[in-house]
């Protein structure tokens, strides 16, 4: 089973999010053929707390806009490794210490990637435009 559309449509909607807040190596993989809890993860990373947290609170105002909200957040006090659980996806915002020393990517490493716009990886002044 793929990833189903909605859970495409947030992954890229929370990719832009996060990029918006400068977070660092985006990345969305499908897990939906080997994790029956949720269709997409959304990785992404920031070098310290206070931006973890910006970019948490940017990926639930965009996600909300599309009447998506989280079912269980994780890690928000300490933001060093924050989960948002929405059901069809889940959001990790990691500091860069955490991603490096866990390495989400290499243990997901056979699951295909989601494809995610191109303003994801572009420069800051590229990134306002929103998935439509």
């Amino acid at each position: 089973m793929a990833v189903t559309d909605r859970a495409r449509r947030l992954a890229q909607t929370a990719a832009l999010a996060a990029a918006d807040k400068l977070a660092q190596d985006v990345v969305a993989i499908d897990v939906s053929e080997r994790l029956p809890l949720t269709d997409a993860f959304v990785i992404a990373s920031a070098p310290n707390e206070r931006q973890v947290q910006a970019v948490v609170d940017n990926v639930e105002e965009k996600l909300r806009d599309l009447e998506a909200k989280p079912v269980r957040r994780e890690g928000t006090q300490e933001a060093r490794w924050v989960l948002l659980d929405f059901g069809d996806i889940v959001v990790h915002v990691m500091h860069t210490d955490e991603r490096d020393f866990y390495g989400l990517e290499r243990l997901w490493k056979d699951c295909p990637a989601v494809p995610l716009p191109a303003e994801v990886y572009g420069p800051p002044s590229d990134r306002s435009a929103a998935v439509e």
